[in-house]
């Protein structure tokens, strides 16, 4: 697994390894934290690896789980080159190492590749609308490309291949300086500073608890070879970044003020998931509610702090 010690990866290692699976946790460290796999360590089907997945890797395995790439603007527009060569040369290097040893391999893309949507929801056969030279488009047309990648290695290779639409995220292990908004939030909040909104609040997200996620991403794995995807993997639940933030205020009892800041170039308006593929094909729903996930994730940074 690719950005295995990364929020996502680090909990999917974990779910494998409940499973009885032997885990290959490979990870340069950028965004991820070996804090996040300390418990993993002492288990002898876990072994961890430091690597950057723009080398080859040369490695026996029967599946790949390719979850590596700064995933939050902060981290992604750090060095934007560095960004595009993790989601380009990185599925490069993975496919070239899945068609060597013939394993299934999965790409963890991202609703990024939708966009500004002018579709609401989202569905998997809409074609998005991103700027392809923003400061953004590092990571959107990024993960664009390697889904291209990823599908012309199918058809060239004839090979396994498994791609999820990641949507928002949230849950334990997140950085919490990614500047991504559920952790913006609650470490503003938890820190009595000044909450932060960008606009006029009113633009929306679906947030998904990391748990609901990762069952998603097993059983997309699961699937006989003829299912590729790409499938949505999201809640469909549609909340403001206000509602949001007034959460996150109540369920902390911060006294915390919110103030608005302008809004960044080419952030998305709106942002929900059609999930009918991922309900059909996988028989998977998200089940954690907003305010629980939320609950949970603020008592992790609580013990952070």
């Amino acid at each position: 697994m690719t950005g295995g010690a990364g929020f996502l990866g680090s909990h999917l290692c974990e779910q494998l390894l409940s499973q009885g699976h032997s885990v290959l946790c490979v990870d340069n460290y950028f965004t991820g934290s070996r804090k996040n796999i300390e418990h993993l360590l002492g288990n002898p089907n876990f072994e961890a690896m430091r690597h950057d997945v723009t080398f080859p890797l040369y490695v026996e395995v029967d599946e790949i789980y390719n979850l590596a790439c700064p995933a939050s603007p902060v981290h992604y527009q750090f060095d934007p080159v560095q960004t595009t060569k993790t989601s380009v040369i990185g599925a490069i290097n993975m496919l070239g190492l899945a068609k060597r040893v013939r394993a299934k391999v999965f790409q963890a893309s991202t609703s990024e590749v939708y966009g500004d949507p002018e579709v609401h929801p989202q569905p998997e056969e809409y074609w998005g609308r991103v700027n392809p030279i923003g400061f953004r488009s590092c990571y959107d047309e990024g993960k664009r490309c390697a889904e291209t990648l990823f599908f012309d290695y199918r058809r060239q290779h004839n090979m396994p291949i498994k791609v999820v639409r990641i949507f928002n995220t949230y849950g334990p292990r997140m950085h919490p300086n990614d500047g991504r908004v559920v952790s913006n939030l609650i470490m503003q909040a938890l820190s009595g500073e000044d909450v932060t909104l960008y606009g006029d609040g009113n633009q929306t997200r679906s947030f998904c608890y990391v748990d609901d996620l990762i069952r998603g991403f097993i059983a997309l794995m699961g699937t006989e070879d003829a299912v590729t995807g790409p499938i949505n993997i999201g809640n469909p639940g549609e909340f403001t970044i206000r509602q949001l933030a007034e959460l996150v205020l109540e369920l902390t009892g911060s006294s915390s003020k919110l103030v608005y800041r302008p809004l960044p170039p080419d952030d998305p308006r709106q942002r929900r998931p059609d999930i009918t593929k991922a309900k059909a094909v996988l028989g998977w729903e998200p089940t954690v509610q907003l305010r629980d996930g939320v609950e949970r994730t603020i008592q992790y940074f609580r013990n952070q702090l």
